[in-house]
């Protein structure tokens, strides 16, 4: 097999569709997440990836303006979002390091004094979500504005059925949120910030929405429009703990095998930057035991090898 090394963009779309191909003949691609019914009945199967270069052209192959549950993902756009605003004094209330627990565990928050290990599992993001409301009054409209400036599509909104389903099913966010709040590190009424952090998972987009949403982090901090959304320091942050936090307690695989700043999601996307080069979202929605795109991270770890784009 001839390992293709380059960094040219009209070779994107050869590797994409090699790609694909490969994913197509894997056996084994985990099962869709079951707690949320709008995500159980996804065909694990179902298989997008998107490529977007720092100048906005993007390239996909399979399903990749299909939009998903996005879910987790957009935990990076509200870190973003929280960050610009209040820069540092954000780390005083969520840490930046790997938590080697699931997403949704409520074990370390006691004995850390109910500041959460990284802004990416549950309690983290849900500091983060009340940051953002404090600052703005509608965290969620916030982050939609923003994805829908990002992407070039008016056309992204939340679904109602997949929000409306977590809201069923929160009751261990609500238990996070509530234990914060009693260390006095959740500002807004729990009710309010888990509406609005709902919400924020709910947004549906595409490989393609997501991969141009996020390529600011690859332009150091650069919006699609030319303004600056963060200091350069700040998106080398973002995408640092991206790196380390953003799959949850399987981040040193990940960096192992894909060697990408990286963010996943339980509706099975994962989005990933390439500082100064490009960003990519990939999207198949069966999952592992630790809620991250097995395809997903197949096609990652294939696409940094055939490109050699990887910031090791």
């Amino acid at each position: 097999m001839v390992i293709m090394t380059t960094t040219s963009s009209d070779t994107f779309l050869p590797v994409l569709e090699r790609i694909a191909e490969e994913i197509s003949h894997t056996p084994g691609r985990g099962r869709p997440a079951d707690y949320i019914p709008a995500l159980a009945a996804c065909d694990p199967r179902s298989f997008g990836m998107a490529v977007a270069e720092l100048d906005g052209t993007v390239y996909g192959v399979g399903e990749w303006r299909q939009p998903f549950s996005t879910q987790s993902v957009t935990k990076v756009f509200t870190l973003a979002l929280d960050l610009a605003r209040e820069g540092d004094e954000l780390w005083e209330h969520v840490g930046r390091e790997p938590s080697g627990n699931p997403f949704n565990s409520l074990v370390q928050l006691e004995y850390e004094n109910g500041i959460p290990r990284n802004p990416f599992i549950n309690a983290g993001a849900l500091v983060v979500t009340d940051r953002l409301q404090t600052r703005t009054g509608d965290a969620a409209g916030e982050l939609l504005a923003f994805l829908r400036a990002e992407s070039g599509n008016p056309a992204l909104d939340f679904d109602q059925e997949v929000a409306a389903s977590e809201t069923a099913h929160g009751a261990r966010n609500a238990a996070l949120a509530h234990f914060m709040t009693s260390y006095g590190n959740i500002d807004n009424d729990v009710t309010v910030l888990l509406d609005q952090y709902f919400r924020q998972c709910s947004v549906a987009a595409s490989c393609a929405d997501l991969a141009l949403a996020t390529g600011f982090l690859a332009r150091h901090g650069i919006r699609a429009d030319g303004s600056r959304l963060l200091s350069r320091s700040q998106a080398k942050q973002v995408n640092a703990v991206m790196l380390t936090c953003g799959t949850y307690d399987a981040a040193g695989d990940f960096a192992y095998r894909v060697g990408l700043p990286g963010k996943s999601g339980v509706g099975g996307g994962i989005i990933a930057v390439v500082p100064g080069r490009c960003t990519l979202c990939v999207w198949s929605p069966g999952l592992d035991e630790r809620g991250n795109s097995v395809a997903g991270v197949a096609a990652l770890d294939r696409f940094t090898t055939l490109t050699g784009l990887s910031v090791f």
